[in-house]
């Protein structure tokens, strides 16, 4: 199986890219948002991908799949086991970074979610209602400053997330503009007590 591919853009097309690598030519289909940020990239330029790898009885014909990063990748993962979307379909859908889409999926802003292509209202409903809590971290993305959150950190921020929602009664939205905040506020959070600490700390004055 595929997982990780470099090597030198041959050409691009709508949905996908050509890649050599090692002398063999890869299609390598890419969500609307990734092939948007290759739009100043030509031909020769060395590239690099997180692949996920397709086949299937119905569909034997190996399909890659290309992420600029593992957390697209892991996203894209959660995104596919929503009923009605396979991973044809959301590549297509995948028009907007996925911390917007975890945001919106996160804050059940239906109206944001209906703006990707191919996904409907009922859709959108079922990727609420699959996704939500499940989402968080990627929705955090943006907090850090483009960095990475370290892989220990994620299980815990989705565990508070689901306590200020269920046990303390806010709103999914409101749940994690609040851990966003405190995740800025102290990026060095270690666990799910030290964050709902963090949360709930008065800022100074």
């Amino acid at each position: 199986m595929i997982g990780y591919l470099q090597g030198r853009l041959l050409k691009k097309e709508d949905e996908k890219i050509l890649l050599l690598v090692g002398g063999i030519g890869y299609e390598v289909l890419l969500p609307a948002s990734v092939m948007a940020s290759l739009a100043s990239c030509d031909a020769g330029e060395e590239l690099s991908f997180s692949i996920y790898y397709h086949q299937t009885e119905r569909q034997p014909k190996p399909t890659l799949i290309g992420f600029h990063t593992e957390e697209e990748k892991e996203f894209f993962q959660l995104f596919i086991s929503v009923e009605d979307i396979g991973p044809m379909k959301a590549v297509k859908a995948m028009g907007m970074p996925i911390e917007e889409i975890a945001g919106a999926i996160e804050g059940g802003d239906l109206k944001t979610l209906v703006k990707l292509p191919g996904i409907g209202k009922r859709t959108a409903q079922k990727i609420i209602a699959t996704l939500e809590g499940k989402t968080a971290r990627f929705a955090l993305e943006a907090v850090s400053s483009g960095s990475t959150p370290k892989p220990p950190e994620a299980p815990f921020v989705d565990q508070v997330i689901d306590v200020l929602t269920h046990q303390l009664g806010h709103r999914a939205s409101d749940a994690r503009e609040l851990v966003a905040a405190a995740m800025a506020r102290n990026p060095e959070i270690g666990g799910p007590e030290a964050l709902l600490d963090e949360v709930y700390k008065k800022p100074a004055q």
